[in-house]
């Protein structure tokens, strides 16, 4: 056994393919999977040891992975070397050094690849090294400082609302995002604003057109008015001439290959998954060596990648291969380390050669698509503008029609073909039909798992590998609820909660703070930045706020001019995850507390009223105030203010 060598990685799933290359190159391996990290911060204090230059994590195994490094130990010292081959990513290179310091590793390698293939493990393990500091110092820093932030602000939150709250660093800025874009809406005023459109024939062909100018001047979106709109009525003539035709060709380039945001964004888009689904689905792809890691913000792709997406290219859509390659460069200056775009390991293994199914099958091919589709040719589009003049005022028809489909054969785009009549200039023509519309303006819409990724990605907040779990913790804090189309609306409670982060710990809050601490975490992965100054120069301002705060902000209850029924104290109204409740000021001497009720009368006992709750997957539902002696329950009810679909 001695002879043999061990290889850890993270997850049993990840471990089954890697043996199963391994069977093919060499035997002498084995294989078996750590469950993800072996250690952590204690749960339940803040499990940092605090000094006056320097701040240091306190790990404890939790009891769930006792068992494993149990087993992890024993297992290490039957064999002649240890290798470790977790993820290449900040979390990955945390693990391998943890499983160095808690197995006593003094003979190890470590190896990283960023897809599962036999290739690529052959590489690596011809290519192993040692663990790198700056990465596992990075993961240490962000790991301390949501500790700080979280045990610090969480007990005040605690205090001042209720019990369970939390706050994080990343966590509270996004929030703050979907509770500023809820207030955007809640402020809307909508105006109402008209345009004008003519229906002409030309040869039994009809086609619109819309009024952009009257007299000279452009119109802008609140030109028109009913006044000039009835002037206009009268003064337009039957017919209109054709001022002016004129012809282009358009391009159209394909999108860069996906990166972490980009793939959860239009898996939203084309199929509504949550950010943390398609997570989940890509995690599987990968370690079942069909994707390259799913955790990157790099849109480059590697020179033996093209060569394969090219060769398929001209198999299979010779006409739609350009001459050359196509280079994508990330437009983030803080990519992280040196990763690659997400892509298929094997281009030729197309969707339905696959043993995927529904939601695996669904984000394959849809990372399988962008990925050939980002080395094809353009898609060319013949555009047709069309001025129409009558009595000084003049409307536009647009017609458009592709005329070569480059990479749209493999990746289909939202396009809507208008092809307009041959039409010669000062040619006459009737006008067959005036139509005035009029629209109102509409808020902008509510965040979803998509949109907000994106936005947290423009601001510099968050990375890759946190992306999903902001979002998630949020939905679990009950500080945002998704409505009838899954977009993300805060509640009561979210609001409430960001209100008093924003005004007693802006800093905390901050857009710009928040970038700039991620980027000071990729300075450290990069050595170019000392992680315990780090820690330092946020921790010590960062306590003396708290505590200042603690004694300075009141603890968030209302009265509502009522005695309590069981020991004549007064009722105040209070929070919970749940929403909010009634309950007696001499809590915990008196343990009364009743449902904040809708007002609405319970139609199956007639005695009772609904009242607004949450169940455990944050989901809103109404029940009786006599529960348990009535147990009528609805998803709905007609008064309900229930929030919109926008």
């Amino acid at each position: 056994m001695k002879e043999k060598k061990l290889i850890i990685v993270e997850s049993p799933t990840k471990s089954k393919t890697i043996k199963k290359i391994l069977k093919k190159i060499n035997p002498s391996f084995d294989v078996i999977a750590s469950y993800g990290h072996i250690r952590d911060l204690a749960k339940n204090k803040l499990s940092l040891e605090i000094k006056e230059n320097q701040i240091l994590p306190i790990y404890v195994i939790p009891k769930s992975k006792r068992k494993i490094v149990s087993e992890l130990k024993k297992k290490v010292k039957k064999y002649s070397e240890v290798i470790l081959a977790t993820d290449q990513d900040r979390e990955g290179e945390a693990i391998a050094w943890h499983l160095v310091e808690l197995l006593n590793l003094k003979n190890y390698l470590r190896i990283t690849f960023h897809e599962i293939t036999e290739e690529t493990i052959k590489k690596a393990l011809l290519n192993p090294r040692k663990i790198n500091l700056s990465l596992v110092n990075a993961q240490q820093s962000r790991r301390i400082l949501d500790r700080i932030v979280g045990y610090l602000i969480s007990p005040l939150l605690w205090k001042k609302i209720t019990k369970g709250l939390s706050a994080g660093r990343v966590q509270s800025a996004a929030l703050r995002m979907i509770v500023e874009r809820e207030r955007e809406i809640e402020n809307f005023v909508p105006q109402s604003y008209y345009e004008v459109i003519i229906k002409v024939e030309k040869e039994g062909k009809e086609f619109e057109a819309k009024l952009f100018e009257i007299n000279g001047e452009k119109l802008e979106k609140f030109s028109l008015n009913e006044e000039k709109l009835e002037k206009m009525m009268k003064e337009i003539e039957k017919n209109v001439f054709v001022e002016k035709i004129k012809t282009s060709i358009t391009k159209r380039s394909p999108n860069p290959p996906f990166v972490t945001s980009t793939m959860t964004s239009e898996a939203w888009k084309k199929f509504k998954f949550p950010a943390k689904l398609t997570m989940s689905l890509a995690q599987n792809l990968y370690e079942e060596g069909l994707i390259t890691y799913m955790r990157t913000d790099s849109t480059s792709l590697a020179q033996e990648a093209i060569e394969k997406i090219r060769n398929y290219i001209k198999e299979n859509f010779p006409n739609s291969l350009p001459e050359k390659e196509k280079i994508y460069k990330t437009k983030s200056k803080l990519a992280q380390e040196a990763h690659e775009a997400i892509r298929p390991t094997d281009v030729f293994l197309s969707p339905e050669k696959t043993k995927l199914q529904k939601n695996h099958l669904k984000l394959y091919e849809m990372i399988w698509r962008r990925t050939i589709a980002c080395q094809m040719k353009e898609a060319l589009f013949e555009k047709k503008e069309i001025i129409l003049s009558s009595n000084g005022y003049k409307f536009k028809a647009l017609g458009q029609k592709m005329i070569f489909p480059g990479f749209t054969l493999i990746e289909k785009i939202n396009f809507k073909e208008e092809i307009l009549p041959e039409l010669k200039e000062n040619e006459k023509l009737t006008i067959k039909d005036v139509k005035i519309e009029k629209h109102l303006t509409e808020p902008p819409p509510r965040y979803n798992d998509g949109s907000l990724i994106k936005t947290l990605e423009s601001y510099g907040i968050g990375r890759p590998s946190t992306y999903a779990t902001i979002i998630s913790t949020l939905l679990q804090r009950g500080y945002v609820i998704r409505n009838k189309n899954k977009n993300l609306v805060p509640t009561e409670l979210g609001m409430l909660v960001n209100d008093l982060l924003l005004k007693h710990f802006p800093l905390i809050l901050d857009y710009e703070f928040t970038a700039k601490m991620e980027e000071k975490l990729d300075l450290i992965a990069q050595e170019k930045l000392d992680w315990q100054e780090v820690l330092v120069d946020f921790y010590f301002p960062f306590l003396e706020i708290v505590k200042k705060k603690t004694e300075e902000i009141e603890k968030i209850e209302t009265k509502i001019g009522r005695n309590c029924p069981l020991c004549g104290g007064e009722l105040i109204e209070k929070f919970s995850k749940y929403g909010k409740f009634i309950a007696c000021s001499n809590f915990p001497k008196c343990q009364y507390k009743e449902s904040k009720t809708t007002g609405i009368l319970c139609p199956k006992c007639q005695t009772g009223f609904l009242v607004k709750k949450k169940n455990k997957k944050n989901q809103i539902f109404y029940a009786c105030s006599n529960w348990p002696e009535c147990d009528f329950t609805t998803n709905q009810i007609e008064s309900s203010t229930s929030n919109d679909s926008r």
